[in-house]
């Protein structure tokens, strides 16, 4: 049986996530008290359930800790798991809960949604999940519309299980480097198609940005030099029971070199089992 975890900060997309898991033909129940995790997977085998999707979060504070021993006995009953973890900036989690004006789980109801007491409820609520962040798959859904989440987490559902997977994520500096984020390649370097007219307006997935791109000395021994090195040291990471990595890109404006990059190692690294997002261009896709 495959069990997916989501857990995570309030208001980072958990309900998304879990809504598009069942979506995609998972059994899923959400807000579960993580000290019944073991039992209700246990029946869920017996019952025949293939692919199992739960949510718990800092609403079962009590037994969190428990939780990493509880995943790691699941093992010998053939249950593989999967911990995704989602978050946020806390600039991006301060404006959610403001304009839902939802009150967070750990903050004291007489504060609402003021902003210093929302922040100290996000803190402690960081410091509280950090156990299972740890080797998690973590999505930072911080300028992520729903619809974009909701098409990574299909990708996760619909993965197969390597060992690790790989994950390449292209980004733009101006909005900051995804803190998720494993290792970091700045594609600055290369020359731009933003100062080509003509390419302005297209994206690094387009055939002229390639033929540009392509063209130059920088563009391909960039590409090569990152799948060199991914090549010499994933089977490292694999050794030492990574079950994620993700590798972020990185140029201005994320449109044009970063992107590119990444289209161009997803077809190199085909048979290591990577994963593609572009953070920039699907914000307004």
């Amino acid at each position: 049986m495959r069990l997916v975890l989501v857990t995570g900060l309030s208001g980072s997309g958990k309900s998304v996530a879990i809504r598009e898991l069942e979506d995609s033909g998972y059994f899923c129940i959400d807000n579960l008290p993580a000290r019944f995790l073991r039992e209700v997977c246990a029946s869920l085998q017996e019952e025949g359930h293939e692919r199992v999707a739960v949510a718990i979060d800092s609403r079962s504070p009590t037994s969190l800790a428990t939780l990493p021993e509880v995943l790691g006995s699941l093992v010998g009953r053939g249950i593989h798991a999967q911990v995704v973890f989602l978050q946020a900036r806390d600039h991006e989690l301060l404006q959610r809960f403001s304009e839902t004006r939802r009150r967070h789980p750990l903050a004291p109801a007489a504060e609402g949604v003021a902003e210093h007491g929302l922040l100290e409820a996000i803190a402690r609520e960081r410091a509280l999940l950090e156990v299972l962040h740890e080797g998690a798959v973590t999505l930072d859904t911080t300028g992520v519309a729903p619809r974009q989440l909701r098409s990574w987490v299909r990708e996760l559902a619909s993965a197969q299980h390597l060992g690790l997977t790989l994950s390449l994520e292209s980004f733009a500096f101006r909005h900051g480097v995804p803190e998720h984020a494993d290792l970091v390649f700045d594609a600055r370097c290369l020359p731009n198609p933003h100062y080509e007219k003509a390419l302005r307006p297209l994206s690094g997935k387009d055939e002229a940005v390639d033929a540009y791109l392509q063209a130059s000395e920088q563009g391909p021994a960039f590409v090569a030099c990152i799948e060199g090195w991914l090549r010499r040291w994933i089977p490292q990471y694999r050794h030492d029971q990574r079950a994620y990595l993700t590798v972020a890109i990185g140029c201005t404006g994320g449109q044009h070199r970063s992107v590119w990059a990444v289209e161009q190692l997803v077809q190199r690294l085909d048979d290591m089992g990577v994963i593609a997002r572009h953070r920039a261009i699907e914000r307004t896709a």
